[in-house]
């Protein structure tokens, strides 16, 4: 479960009852579902979002135990003071954990992702923070998020745990993750190579930001999108009808076929909308119906 939509809008207004109970809700939804991890990250709705979890949290003392919590730092929104730019230096890091485990209400997070590269990373600086966030018991995992095969190599060069997950931009609509493994030697791909197979190997849990395309393929008015999304949309339907399931089910169920074991991260906060996400749990499509999506959305033969 994806909690950035949880505590209000990206603005400094109080957090008020009603988003409170919304977390509640979402929470009680996710868990009757099946769902118990929450994927937060320090800037969400300005850290309104970890901040209304915690208050959840400290509501209800046995809640803690029954969930897995992970948070992302590295982000820095820009203001009249500072440019946007995304931070890895040892003392941010340290900063921005405490600040997080503060919001959340929380004495340890079960995972801390780095949120995007940092070009000024230097990995024995970040090292050593990682390492004094789990010596200290604050964190017990890590992991990554949009980093790809080189940059966590390069990364766990200098760590003596492993990195534990990698969280991409992967859905029907964003499909350069699939596109550089099929065009090898046709077309350049911004999607490294050999990312998804360097996670595989090593055990990383690829995670799914964005899997639902912001509900392009089901039910969002797509009348001045391309044919392909159109096609893809009506395909998406009739396998919804096929397999009596929801049209999300489907659209995640396509990205959980992949032996790669992708775990998608949904966002939605409508509960009716969590437990259409978990029908796909209980689908798997066939390589025909696979396949057919992946072009339909390619928009393209393959090579």
């Amino acid at each position: 479960m994806g909690c950035m939509g949880l505590g209000g809008g990206w603005d400094n207004n109080p957090i008020a009852t009603a988003q409170i109970q919304q977390a509640h809700t979402v929470i009680d939804t996710c868990l009757e579902q099946g769902i118990n991890l929450f994927d937060h990250a320090d800037i969400y709705t300005l850290g309104k979002a970890e901040q209304v979890f915690g208050q959840v949290l400290a509501e209800r003392g046995d809640l803690r135990q029954q969930i897995f919590i992970q948070s992302k730092c590295g982000i820095r929104i820009g203001n009249d003071d500072i440019v946007g730019q995304y931070d890895f230096s040892k003392n941010y890091i340290l900063q921005q954990a405490d600040s997080i485990l503060a919001r959340l209400n929380t004495d340890y997070i079960d995972c801390l992702l780095l949120h995007r590269p940092d070009c000024l990373m230097d990995i024995d600086e970040v090292a050593q923070a990682l390492t004094e966030l789990k010596n200290s018991g604050k964190v017990r995992f890590f992991g990554v998020s949009n980093m790809d095969r080189y940059q966590m190599e390069w990364l766990q060069s200098a760590l003596d745990f492993p990195l534990v997950a990698n969280q991409l931009e992967l859905s029907l609509s964003k499909l350069d993750w699939l596109n550089q493994g099929v065009e090898v030697n046709v077309n350049t791909s911004p999607f490294a190579s050999g990312t998804l197979q360097y996670c595989q190997q090593h055990k990383v849990q690829i995670q799914a930001w964005g899997c639902l395309s912001q509900g392009l393929f089901t039910g969002r008015d797509i009348s001045q999108q391309s044919l392909s999304v159109q096609n893809t949309a009506l395909y998406v339907a009739q396998l919804a009808t096929l397999y009596q399931a929801s049209k999300e089910a489907i659209v995640l169920a396509w990205l959980m076929r992949h032996p790669a074991g992708i775990q998608p991260v949904i966002g939605t906060t409508n509960p009716s909308r969590i437990a259409a996400c978990v029908e796909a749990t209980q689908i798997e499509l066939s390589r025909e119906e696979w396949y057919k999506l992946y072009v339909m959305a390619r928009g393209q033969a393959l090579p």
